[in-house]
Order: structure tokens, then C-alpha cells, then sequence
């Protein structure tokens, strides 16, 4: 049966995107109502001012770093009114597709629902040469309680077709199966919960695809999901990299492959200080062998008030 015509055809499609869209935050801090959910959030002496002031050097300092390596970044400025404490997590309230579809998410929190700004996806079309084609809103949704946050809730293995997601509060199983229905993938839905027993809110807290290798948190999946979980990844063929508990709670979960400006310069996997300390060596090692380089940033203030680390703070933009 033929596409619908407002439906683009599926294409191959690399697993790596070619260009981030990044949000340099004006009010970062801690942000009660997501607390409640992420238990990766501090409030612990905390201070405002300088907490959001500590976020801009790390974002400007993640920044260096990726543009060192020779990935494309796009950097779109906060508006300071009304405040967005979260607005340097872009990824969990817009997608870019390599079809051209830009999807916007159904948010949990009132106060995160402010980050859609259109600015950002005019930006990402006029600065990197982005095509909209078609554009998927599923916002309506958070007026019936059901939210889905953008590639935090799903983890996206773009050539085998499948997305990954964990149920929670912030991951609607009706929504993640309405979105693969749209975008033509087949969904894998599991449970997670961490060893004291928390929901794990966002799918990409145990697990990220790269191209030749996946890391995944095995022993937060729910016993009955497990098998089926790790067999799926398996089967793609690449070197599936187990992370233990110590590396999850420090971020080691929550990684980003992209390529690199120049195709000669290859890949880079983008990582948090945090989760590399966290790391062994054997791990270490077999991280750095299935990619081109390693691109390390500190960004413990935007982990510890912000609850998400550098993954979080990465829109992905296909060229």
C-alpha cells in the first residue's frame, strides 16, 4: 500500500547524526517539579546564582570541546522570560528526523512546556540547511495526562528501525506506540527501576546506540524484559557494553555518538566527566575502540541541579 501523501517514505539512515542544536541556558536551576520524578536532581546547597552562572561555563565549555573535535554545533539563546530552568535539555521537547519530520513532545512539567520556542527550529533550518517536510505535534496530549519526552524517553536505533522505551510517567506506552506507527518504527517497551527501587523516568538513563557499540544498564531492566531487551540490541551486531550500577547513577547512561563536520575525522562519543570517572579501564578502552574519539566535558552542575548530563543537552540535527 503507497505512503500516504503527506508521509514521507522511509530511507536508510545513519545512526549518527551530522550537527547538534544546543540551548545556552539564562535561568538554569533546580527545578522542584521535575524533582519529583528524577531522583538524579539535588537541591543540596544549592545557590541560584551561582549554580546557573557554573551551568553557562559548562555549556560553553562542552561546546570547545565538540567544536574541537569537529562537530557542527548550533547554539540558540535561551530567552530570559519566562524562565526555563530545564531549557538546556532541548532534546526532550523536539526531534529533527533525517525525512525532514520534526516532532514536538508532550511535557510532563508546566514549567518545561515553556522551552518550545519555534526560534529554535528556524534556526536549525536557516544556520544547518535543515528541511522541514512535515511536522508530528503530540503537545495536545498533556492535556489528557500522557507525555512523551522526545529522545529522552526514546532511545533511537535509526538503521534496525526501533525505538527503545522505558515506561514511566514522563513515557506514555500508547504514545511511544503511536509515535512508531507515525515515523515507521517498531517499538521496545520495557520496565527499569534503579536498585532502591525508582522508576527510571527517562530511557536514555541505562541506555545509548552508537554505531558500532551500545551501552546499557542490564541490571535496571525488569527481570521479565531482560533477556528480550539485550537480545534485541544483540542483534544489530554491535559490541553491546554492559554498565554496572556505579556507572548509571554517574551518567554513564547517558552518552551521544555523532559524526563528525569532516567525514574524515569520523565519530565522536560525547560523555560527562562524571560518567568517565565512573568508568573501569576495560570499559574505557572498548568505548574508545569502537569510535574515533572521545569528547570528555565536566558538566556536574548541570547534572547534579538539572538531573540530566550531556546527552540531555543534545538536539540531534541529520545532514
Amino acid at each position: 500500500m503507497p505512503n500516504a501523501p503527506d508521509k514521507p517514505v522511509p530511507v536508510a539512515l545513519p545512526q549518527c547524526a551530522g550537527a547538534v542544536c544546543m540551548v545556552r541556558p539564562a535561568a538554569f536551576g533546580f527545578n522542584a517539579e521535575t524533582a519529583a520524578s528524577n531522583r538524579f536532581q539535588s537541591a543540596d546547597a544549592a545557590d541560584p546564582v551561582r549554580d546557573a552562572a557554573a551551568a553557562r561555563e559548562e555549556f560553553d565549555a562542552l561546546i570547545a570541546r565538540l567544536r574541537g573535535a569537529g562537530v557542527r554545533v548550533l547554539v540558540v539563546e535561551d530567552s530570559p522570560f519566562p524562565p526555563k530552568p530545564d531549557a538546556v535539555f532541548p532534546n526532550n521537547w523536539v526531534s529533527f528526523h533525517a525525512d525532514g519530520t520534526v516532532v514536538l513532545y508532550p511535557m510532563r512539567s508546566p514549567s518545561r512546556r515553556r522551552e518550545r520556542r519555534r526560534e529554535l527550529i528556524d534556526a536549525v533550518s536557516a544556520q544547518l540547511g535543515f528541511v522541514e517536510r512535515r511536522r508530528v505535534d503530540l503537545t495536545s496530549h498533556e492535556a489528557e495526562g500522557r507525555f512523551l519526552e522526545g529522545t529522552g524517553s526514546l532511545v533511537l536505533d535509526h538503521g534496525e528501525r526501533l525505538a527503545y522505551a522505558c515506561r514511566s510517567p514522563r513515557t506514555d506506552e500508547a504514545l511511544v506506540r503511536d509515535w512508531c506507527q507515525q515515523l515507521e518504527y517498531e517499538p521496545v517497551l520495557f520496565d527499569a527501576a534503579t536498585p532502591d527501587g525508582a522508576a527510571v523516568y527517562h530511557t536514555n538513563v541505562l541506555l545509548w546506540i552508537g554505531e558500532a557499540a551500545v551501552g546499557v544498564g542490564a541490571d535496571w531492566i525488569a527481570s521479565e524484559d531482560r533477556e528480550r531487551v539485550l537480545s534485541s540490541l544483540e542483534a544489530a551486531g554491535r559490541d553491546v557494553i554492559a554498565l554496572p550500577d556505579a556507572a548509571l547513577q554517574a551518567f554513564g547512561g547517558n552518552m551521544l555518538e555523532v559524526r563528525c563536520a569532516d567525514g574524515d575525522a569520523g565519530r565522536a562519543l560525547v560523555l560527562s566527566a562524571t560518567a568517565e570517572a565512573a568508568l573501569d579501564d576495560m570499559t574505557r578502552e572498548r568505548l574508545a575502540a569502537t569510535t574515533d574519539r572521545l569528547v570528555v566535558a565536566d558538566v556536574s552542575t548541570i547534572e547534579r541541579r538539572g538531573g540530566g548530563s550531556v546527552r540531555c543537552m543534545l538536539a540531534e540535527v541529520p545532514l
